[in-house]
């Protein structure tokens, strides 16, 4: 089971999921706008910190940039494999060797 707020897109992309099999066919959606949705919340701080630079000059730019913005909350929450929540020197050591910039 899913659960979203009560957003109109979220039926039609579950939809769309289920059609090309990356859901379960038994998959629920359940929308709440009250109850403790987490993906919400796990976009909170991506909010914050995309609001001020809303104004990309197009959609690639904007993909790219809250790419990069995902990429970095998934590294800092650990949700990288090999690196701990916390480990702020292996999550050094992960950008570097990604990136190849030197901190």
């Amino acid at each position: 089971m899913i659960t979203v707020d009560k957003n109109a897109a979220y039926p039609v992309a579950m939809d769309e999921l289920k059609q090309d099999k990356t859901l379960k066919a038994e998959t629920e959606l359940r929308q709440n706008k009250y109850l403790n949705n987490r993906i919400e919340q796990d976009h909170r701080n991506i909010k914050r910190i995309v609001r001020p630079m809303m104004g990309f000059q197009s959609f690639n730019s904007a993909r790219r940039t809250l790419r990069g913005i995902e990429a970095m909350s998934m590294i800092r929450k650990g949700q990288v494999k090999g690196i701990n929540q916390g480990d702020s020197v292996s999550q050094a050591q992960f950008i570097n060797e990604i990136f190849g910039v030197i901190a």
